[in-house]
């Protein structure tokens, strides 16, 4: 048996109708591991995606409750560290003139009420106490004589009238002696035609007339002499009544005036010894030893710490839910945040801090811009916070108002 040459033929055409397939056309495992790598990074970046989402919906909803916590318990209060400590300073001032003998204080130092701050020569206000206490003696003394005055001229007055009476008769006598001579007049007048009488006799009954006459005119005179001395007297008597009906020594208007100088010359006194009006710390002392002082002079000042406030500056559109009898807490730089004071608001000033300003603001003109204005709020501190922790005027302070209290 030969070989046929054609025995490779069939695997010619074979070949040639069914081509072989290329090294490119063949899938390889690393085409499949590729396509595998892009599924895989799909599948974590969706996953990536969808954690992210839900990362930013988690913090969307802890911002919400955090909003919603804030605003339940932060939302009903007003806040401003734009606070300052503030108190009813007391002014000492001297209340008379002199020369200051002590001062017994200085600045920082603590002071009850009642306690000597200074004291002022007293040697002027003791002789201005004896010049007075002596017109007072003076007018005690002129209301005594002002009631024996009344005696004296009531007795003046019941001589006045014996004087009258001895004038009236006198007046009386001297009547009659004149009608007398008159009578021996006129006969020797009559006679003296007949030469029954003589011109001698004529001439002596003349005489006694004319001496008759003026001997009543003496007697007239001397009955209105006494009777203007009893008219006198009891002018006198009247205006001597008039300055003591319905007093005694001790009420009369003399007598009155010459006390009220004994007091205030015992007040003058009292008032060279300068005292605290009230508790609290010195300051501002502006008085020396030997320094003379005026009445008004300004010498130092208490600060009463136990009646401390605050003025707390809201701005205006705080201000809306802010009443009166509202509590309040504050912290004050002084103490940190660690330390809280309790007070309570009990009023609001009558104007805004730019009202009452040195210079006010002036906002009409053309390039006003507007500012938010701040108001006053005076909070009352409670005692107890400021007796373990004192505080001190000027101090920053740091409010916050609950809305809700009442």
């Amino acid at each position: 048996m030969t070989d046929n040459p054609n025995n490779n033929a069939p695997d010619d055409s074979n070949a040639n109708q069914h081509p072989q397939h290329t090294q490119a056309d063949t899938p390889t495992d690393a085409d499949a591991a590729s396509v595998q790598a892009e599924s895989q990074t799909d599948v974590e970046m969706k996953s990536k995606r969808k954690k992210l989402l839900t990362i930013f919906a988690i913090i969307l909803v802890v911002i919400a409750l955090i909003y919603a916590i804030w605003s339940f318990i932060f939302g009903n209060t007003v806040n401003t560290d734009n606070a300052y400590v503030g108190a009813q300073t007391a002014q000492v001032t001297s209340m008379v003139s002199g020369q200051v003998k002590q001062v017994l204080v200085n600045d920082t130092d603590q002071v009850k009420k009642g306690q000597v701050l200074a004291i002022i020569d007293p040697r002027d206000a003791n002789i201005a106490l004896a010049q007075a206490e002596a017109e007072l003696a003076k007018a005690e003394r002129q209301f005594s004589q002002s009631s024996a005055n009344s005696s004296s001229l009531n007795s003046q007055i019941l001589v006045s009238n014996d004087d009258i009476k001895s004038a009236e008769a006198q007046v009386a006598q001297a009547q009659v002696n004149l009608e007398r001579a008159q009578i021996e007049l006129n006969r020797r007048q009559q006679l003296i035609g007949s030469g029954a009488i003589s011109k001698e006799e004529l001439t002596t009954s003349q005489s006694a007339y004319n001496t008759a006459q003026a001997n009543l005119n003496v007697a007239k005179a001397g009955l209105a002499q006494a009777q203007s001395k009893r008219k006198a007297a009891e002018s006198n008597l009247a205006a001597n009544e008039a300055l003591i009906k319905g007093t005694n020594q001790g009420t009369a208007p003399d007598v009155l005036v010459a006390k009220a100088k004994v007091d205030q010359a015992k007040l003058d006194l009292e008032r060279t010894t300068i005292v605290a009006p009230l508790d609290g710390v010195v300051a501002q002392r502006n008085v020396q030893v030997g320094q003379r002082v005026a009445p008004g002079s300004n010498l130092l000042s208490v600060v009463p710490l136990s009646e401390i406030y605050v003025d707390a500056n809201f701005k205006e559109s705080q201000l809306k839910d802010v009443r009166v009898g509202q509590k309040a807490t504050l912290t004050s730089d002084l103490y940190g945040d660690d330390v809280e004071f309790h007070g309570t608001v009990v009023g609001f000033a009558g104007g805004t801090g730019a009202a009452f300003a040195l210079i006010p603001a002036q906002n009409a003109t053309g390039n006003w811009i507007k500012v938010v204005q701040r108001l006053p709020v005076r909070i009352k501190l409670d005692p107890e916070s400021l007796d373990k922790y004192p505080l001190r005027v000027g101090l920053s302070m740091d409010a916050t108002i609950d809305l809700k209290s009442k």
